[in-house]
């Protein structure tokens, strides 16, 4: 029998699920989600639904959403995904800092954290690149869109 021709829809799968575990973007993630984990323990407990959840969830979600678009199917929603765990990394940066403004870090325990969130930063950076550079469609201009809209649609305006 002949083949039908494909639409859009029936694209060839281009991966089938990545090995999160493997991916070392994802591996530094990991290790800051529990480095912050160990180093929140002594936030005061005022702070346990405030700056203690808030830090904790922004960088679980950075491993998180690593691990999740790992899974997509297509190297676009891979993308996604890599750009909404790059958001969360620039958050848990954020908070990381402002923890030491308020005395909760000290200061090695910031410098710490913030090479820790540095490193990772950068791995991620890189492959969100190296993933740009295989799907081959995206341009800086539409990723930047793409995460200025994913952060939007997160943390709304």
């Amino acid at each position: 029998m002949g083949r039908r021709p494909r639409t859009k829809d029936q694209r060839p799968k281009t991966n089938a699920m990545r090995d999160y575990t493997k991916i070392d973007a994802w591996k530094l993630a990991d290790d800051l989600a529990v480095a912050v984990y160990e180093r929140t323990r002594t936030f005061p407990r005022e702070e346990l639904y405030g700056l203690t959840s808030q830090l904790r969830r922004a960088v679980v979600s950075v491993a998180a959403n690593i691990a999740e678009g790992a899974s997509r199917e297509s190297k676009r929603d891979y993308l996604h995904f890599l750009y909404i765990s790059r958001g969360s990394l620039s958050e848990t940066r954020y908070y990381i800092h402002l923890a030491r403004r308020l005395g909760y870090f000290g200061p090695q325990d910031e410098e710490t954290l913030a090479a820790a969130a540095s490193s990772t930063f950068a791995r991620l950076h890189g492959l969100i690149r190296a993933v740009e550079k295989e799907a081959g469609t995206v341009r800086k201009l539409m990723a930047a869109a793409t995460s200025a809209l994913c952060l939007l649609l997160v943390h709304g305006p």
